[in-house]
């Protein structure tokens, strides 16, 4: 039997490489990845001993509802409680909003280049794929409303984008969302919010009681430090969350995850000491950036994107070869470029050194 048609243009998500086959391959003992934009510090140690006071129910099933970590987020978020869908990380509900609202005969808005799981589950359900291609980085607003007709379900908007990192000012996401048809869905995916510091970054909660057809990502698996146990939600109109449950498979997060994920709220100050630490490798970045000449986008997020002025695949390489693992450009639509996840300051240090050989036997060949 032959699946979906569409399927065959279609290839699995690529990852970040694995850090026990980079060992093997170049056969190092340090690996450092910095490829998947994980928290370096991990995460917060109430959540360490949730997990372990979880460890004695593995052989009961988790709560489908999500009762105990449904209530801590309505009450930190300000929501209602019936207002909030949780998901196996965040990209379910992508695979969850999909399925609920594309089909053959529908059409689905999106920035390119973006998070590509979007773009992956609409082709999955038969959808139109319009995609916008970004300006200097950025969402080009103006033109996806402009995409937007009677046949389009949901647009989606990645803020801060991945993976530039750049974001839509309150002023521009307030203007958007004024314009955008009400029956047609808003996704707002917020996957690094906690890292934003951009003082014009938009507050879209309060949008909620002002667009039912406005709904918002975001994930622990990111500055909460949670990302192997995929736990994310989504927060809409009630309407809108009664409409796509049925999409939601049962027991979709681990007991584990919940209990992880409740403790992590818990735990601001350690979210607010990785955000500060984020910052000062963000620097790192950019003093290095600055003094090389080299282009890269100001990051909102946990990683930067970077242009090397080579080929993008060699310095993965050149850097894979020395035990670090980013991203190149060339399979994220930004060829030429890196993007690299903000690690610790001596492995920001280590990279950069790694960098600067590479610039300079670039010089010296040219």
């Amino acid at each position: 039997m032959q699946p979906k048609t569409q399927l065959t243009s279609l290839k699995p998500y690529q990852p970040g490489k694995p850090i026990e086959e980079v060992k093997k391959e170049f056969g190092l003992s340090k690996i450092v990845k910095l490829a998947s934009n994980e928290n370096p510090y991990g995460c917060s140690p109430l959540a360490k001993k949730a997990i372990e006071d979880e460890l004695n129910s593995l052989h009961l099933y988790p709560d489908g509802y999500a009762a105990g970590i449904r209530e801590k987020v309505a009450d930190y978020i300000g929501v209602g409680q019936d207002e909030i869908i949780f998901g196996n990380g965040s990209d379910e509900i992508v695979q969850i909003l999909c399925r609920a609202y594309l089909s053959a005969g529908t059409s689905t808005v999106m920035p390119a280049p973006t998070f590509p799981q979007y773009r992956h589950n609409a082709v999955i359900e038969g959808a139109e794929i319009r995609e916008i291609s970004l300006v200097d980085g950025d969402h080009d607003l103006e033109s996806m409303l402009g995409a937007i007709d009677e046949s389009t379900k949901i647009v989606w908007l990645c803020n801060p984008n991945n993976p530039t990192g750049t974001y839509i000012t309150k002023d521009d996401f307030d203007a958007f969302m004024k314009k955008v048809p009400r029956d047609v869905l808003v996704v707002s995916d917020e996957a690094y919010f906690e890292y934003v510091g951009a003082e014009d970054y938009p507050d879209t909660v309060p949008f909620l009681n002002e667009y039912e057809n406005l709904i918002i990502l975001r994930t622990f698996s990111k500055a909460y430090g949670l990302a192997s146990l995929r736990i994310g939600y989504g927060l809409a109109n009630a309407s809108v969350i009664q409409a796509i449950e049925p999409a939601r498979e049962p027991f979709n997060t681990s007991r584990i995850a919940q209990a992880a994920a409740l403790a992590a709220i818990d735990d601001q100050d350690f979210i607010a000491d990785c955000r500060k630490k984020n910052n000062e490798g963000l620097k790192q970045y950019y003093d290095f950036c600055e003094e090389h000449s080299l282009f890269y986008y100001p990051s909102e997020t946990n990683f930067i994107l970077i242009n090397i002025n080579g080929d993008s695949d060699e310095v993965f390489m050149h850097l894979l070869r020395h035990g670090y693992i980013v991203r190149s450009g060339s399979a994220l639509g930004f060829p030429g470029f890196i993007r690299i996840t903000v690690g610790s300051s001596e492995e920001n240090k280590e990279i950069l050194s790694l960098l600067a050989v590479y610039l300079k036997t670039q010089n010296v060949s040219r």
